[in-house]
């Protein structure tokens, strides 16, 4: 603990500590999604007008991926800075750069009144939102993953992830009313940005409930929440950080592959209403949440590699199953959303104890910085691109690569505690 960091001021229930960790995941998915979504439906009409749909599309996703190459800068800087203010400086002043950052989003003008300075504000101020992300690593989820009994490792692991589900049906839900009370030109206009501002208002409650949590005491040993020294970390566990990051690498492709590629492949191809695959996504948001919740019991019942492996093979059933996204879309999405759950249930628990207790908090935030960028920063991109070029089997490829990258890796990493 540095010279910085207060003294805890009281100790921590397991239920605030699970209510908290599923209060903060939800709400940085929330922010996450409501960027994403807006990608898809907004920023391409809206920033860059002078461009065919596709052209407009592959721009805005190309802005979408800048938050996800700054988060390791800010991550790599949030250790100089948590050295002088702590953690809960730390996490206090990211969350506050992300909140304003996505308020500011919220208030941009478009093409039309400010021309190409539009999207490059636009650019700038997603960068501003990868650097909020990347400081606020907080550590909750692995200081749950250490609380948990030994007969419930695997339940008390897909608690953090339950926020990606459910982050993604609050922000979808939002987009759906709006685009179904407002007319498309004032959607366009000014309705989007309602989504954008709800952010910053659960940004704050999620910030006194981190700080909270972070001032208490979790029973949890004093060097699995350190930062090790960079130079030392990269010599000593620099594969097992790389294969740690593939590990996650096909549920975070999976992430974006289910929920932005069907709106965005919509909007471009104009095959189905942008509110009709809206509805089937919140069904398959519903599922997601169910399965990442039997992610948890399969891995206590077996363990999470066996259940990384299943949802590895799963994918690549989906991506069989891509094409149907042009006039079957609701059997791509709901089986995706599934799998999805399945694979992103245990994805991120099974990194941290790649590692050694000195190295763990260190390693599993470059891991888990590095496994975002592999798999999930140009996924939309590469996704919309390859179906352009190529037709959605191509598409369906870049899926299948994912699958095999992760089920690799599960038979590379150096086995150096039980899974």
């Amino acid at each position: 603990m540095t010279s910085a960091e207060a003294t805890p001021r009281y100790t921590a229930t397991i239920d605030e500590v699970i209510t908290t960790v599923v209060m903060a995941r939800v709400t940085d998915f929330f922010g996450f999604f409501v960027y994403a979504i807006a990608s898809a439906l907004v920023f391409p009409q809206l920033f860059f007008p002078t461009l065919d749909p596709l052209g407009g599309t592959l721009a805005s996703f190309a802005i979408f991926s800048l938050a996800f190459l700054a988060r390791p800068v800010a991550s790599l800087a949030g250790r100089s800075l948590q050295h002088k203010i702590g953690r809960v400086g730390k996490v206090s002043f990211a969350l506050i750069l992300l909140g304003t950052s996505t308020v500011a989003i919220g208030l941009l003008p478009g093409f039309e009144k400010i021309g190409w300075f539009a999207p490059v504000l636009l650019a700038f101020l997603r960068i501003l939102q990868g650097l909020g992300l990347g400081g606020a690593w907080d550590g909750l989820t692995l200081q749950l993953q250490n609380v948990a009994p030994d007969s419930r490792k695997g339940l008390y692991a897909m608690v953090p992830q339950l926020g990606g589900p459910i982050g993604f049906v609050v922000a979808a839900s939002i987009f759906f009313v709006l685009k179904g009370f407002l007319t498309e030109a004032e959607f366009l206009q000014w309705g989007w940005r309602f989504a954008f501002f709800a952010v910053m208002a659960v940004n704050v409650v999620s910030l006194y409930a981190r700080v909270r949590l972070l001032n208490s005491e979790l029973g949890v040993a004093p060097e699995v929440m350190r930062s090790a020294p960079l130079p030392e970390l990269v010599r000593n566990e620099g594969k097992t950080i790389f294969l740690s990051a593939c590990l996650p690498l096909a549920s975070y492709a999976l992430f974006h592959m289910v929920t932005v590629f069907p709106l965005a492949f919509a909007a471009i191809y104009e095959h189905f209403e942008i509110a009709d695959i809206l509805i089937v996504q919140l069904i398959g948001g519903a599922l997601a949440i169910l399965t990442v919740i039997v992610s948890g019991f399969l891995a206590d019942r077996y363990n999470r590699r066996t259940v990384i492996r299943l949802s590895s093979i799963l994918i690549v059933v989906l991506s069989l199953t891509i094409g149907t996204l042009a006039h079957y879309p609701m059997l791509y999405i709901l089986f995706g959303f599934m799998v999805l759950g399945l694979a992103y249930g245990q994805a991120s628990a099974i990194v941290p104890h790649r590692f050694p207790a000195q190295y763990r908090y260190s390693g599993s935030a470059m891991a888990t910085n590095l496994s975002w960028i592999l798999g999930a920063a140009f996924a939309p991109l590469v996704g919309i691109g390859l179906t352009a070029a190529f037709g959605l089997w191509a598409a369906g490829l870049y899926l299948l690569s994912g699958a095999l990258v992760t089920f690799a890796a599960l038979q590379l990493l150096n086995r150096q505690s039980p899974a």
